[in-house]
């Protein structure tokens, strides 16, 4: 992978994360940084495939919802 896609790639997942936490509680709600930060790692590790699909991402989120970090894991409605 070379660096443009790298690049790309990270940018992706910020966005994701951002709106990944958007799920939370009120979808009208913005996502912190601190909630962006908690979510980011997992759907690198959990859901990269999906990349830049939000609606597969928050999916993937909530079925490897056991599988999410303890901080992201609080970020999702229980």
């Amino acid at each position: 992978m070379n660096f443009s896609n790298t690049l790309r790639l990270g940018i992706s997942a910020l966005v994701l994360a951002a709106s990944l936490i958007s799920v939370s509680a009120n979808a009208a709600e913005i996502a912190t940084a601190e909630q962006r930060a908690a979510c980011t790692p997992d759907a690198f590790r959990l859901c990269s495939s999906h990349i830049p699909n939000i609606p597969a991402i928050t999916a993937c989120m909530k079925k490897n919802f056991e599988n999410l970090s303890p901080a992201c894991k609080a970020v999702f409605p229980k």
